[in-house]
């Protein structure tokens, strides 16, 4: 069974923290390349962190020393935290694996909603 939960969105003001987790069915998780999305509307989905089951990560430039993804693979469990936020960084925040299909699948997102 395909499984993607997202939580720990919220609102919150300009410079502060959130951390995001994402529950991911063990069938998806264990092994897999490991990464976290954004969406805005009337905008593409946006990748934006990944994480190697090992714990080598990447980020886009724009969260860079701002943001940390990490996993507990014992957990199935995928993270991200965010620090020093931006009202830019306002989105709609997916968990996905790369490297395996799951066809149209996301999970239902997290919304992190930053105020100035």
């Amino acid at each position: 069974q395909v499984q993607l939960v997202e939580s720990g969105g919220g609102l919150v003001q300009a410079e502060g923290s959130l951390r995001l987790s994402c529950a991911a069915s063990v069938s998806i998780f264990s092994g897999n390349l490991m990464a976290w999305y954004r969406q805005v509307p009337g905008k593409e989905r946006e990748l934006i962190a990944t994480i190697t089951h090992g714990g080598t990560t990447d980020y886009t430039d724009s969260i860079k020393g701002r943001f940390t993804i990490s996993r507990d693979n014992a957990k199935n469990t995928l993270y991200l935290q965010m620090n020093s936020l931006k009202v830019e960084d306002t989105a709609m925040y997916y968990c996905r694996p790369l490297g395996i299909s799951l066809g149209n699948y996301w999970g239902q997102g997290t919304q992190v909603t930053v105020s100035s």
